[in-house]
């Protein structure tokens, strides 16, 4: 075949669950392999969100360059589709100046994306969208994830109970083909893959993730999350908008609401935090192409990757 032989580029890619330490990771592989970091998180794409998203701080980022942080504002769209267009334009700078490429993040939907395009599925039907869309306006999130949850539990185990456009589509996708999202999704997988992939999954057990979760939520209250909530707010963004209805966001919006003191908010971030963490590793698990490791075996994960760029 016509360009058989020709190699396809390299891509390492470090992802695992949030709080587990994939950024000390990466920074540290990518200083010594003279790589860059592609992130792959949909939420530090938002300009102004820093503190809640646990974006690289500005001293990394000056160490390590850092791509697809800050593309938009709060108020403007972005969705998978988005980022793989863009993802794919600077991995392709990258392979031009021969640097290594570390695709960094938990949003599995974007890491399955980008290793092998969009998933197999029906297009949008904006009808039954809408009717979904006003089925939660008049009922609440919680009605339509119920929804979900009792007709495809596979799905719902998956998506955050607070994300109506996730939900909403998973009951577009069910509706229209009588099949899971998930089952679409795991259909769908690296036969097309444009890249050689090297995926390294980090991993802790249940009470470290915990207690690093705990650890970094403490931290980002300290950092001054709530008063980056407040600028926020006073820039102009409304608590309506979907990054600010995101985890930590939204609980810090209740507090400055009035419903409930700062500690409940806290404790409440501290247990939708866990519950999200739990989701991505039920992702990420799925997936038998991913190597685990400890995030502080940088030694056992630079070997596998000097392995990998050699082949």
């Amino acid at each position: 075949m016509a360009g058989a032989d020709i190699p396809k580029p390299s891509l390492i890619c470090i992802l695992g669950p949030t709080g587990v330490g994939k950024t000390a990771m990466a920074l540290e592989l990518a200083d010594r392999w003279g790589g860059q970091i592609v992130s792959a998180d949909s939420m530090q794409v938002y300009r102004h969100m820093d503190i809640g998203t646990a974006k690289p701080t500005p001293e990394e980022r000056r160490r390590i360059p850092h791509h697809l942080l800050d593309v938009v504002n709060p108020d403007e769209p972005f969705d998978v589709s988005l980022y793989i267009r863009l993802a794919n334009g600077i991995i392709a700078d990258l392979q031009r100046e021969e640097r290594p490429v570390f695709v960094v993040g938990g949003t599995g939907l974007y890491i399955r994306a980008l290793m092998g395009g969009l998933i197999a599925g029906p297009g949008a039907d904006e009808s039954l969208r809408q009717t979904l869309r006003e089925e939660m306006n008049r009922l609440g999130k919680s009605h339509l994830y119920e929804k979900l949850r009792t007709r495809d539990e596979k799905a719902a185990a998956r998506i955050d109970p607070h994300d109506g456009v996730r939900i909403i589509r998973a009951l577009e996708v069910l509706e229209l083909t009588g099949r899971s999202i998930v089952d679409h999704q795991q259909g769908h997988r690296f036969g097309e893959c444009p890249y050689e992939v090297l995926q390294i999954g980090l991993r802790l057990d249940r009470e470290q993730l915990l207690a690093r979760i705990d650890g970094r939520t403490d931290r980002m209250i300290e950092n001054g999350f709530v008063d980056e909530v407040r600028r926020l707010l006073a820039m102009g963004y409304h608590e309506s908008l979907k990054p600010m209805q995101s985890l930590g966001y939204r609980h810090i919006l209740a507090y400055l609401a009035g419903k409930g003191d700062l500690q409940e908010s806290v404790s409440r971030i501290k247990r939708d935090t866990c519950r999200y963490a739990k989701r991505q590793m039920t992702w990420f698990a799925a997936d038998r192409e991913v190597g685990w490791l400890d995030p502080w075996d940088v030694d056992a994960a630079s070997k596998q990757i000097g392995l990998f760029l050699k082949r």
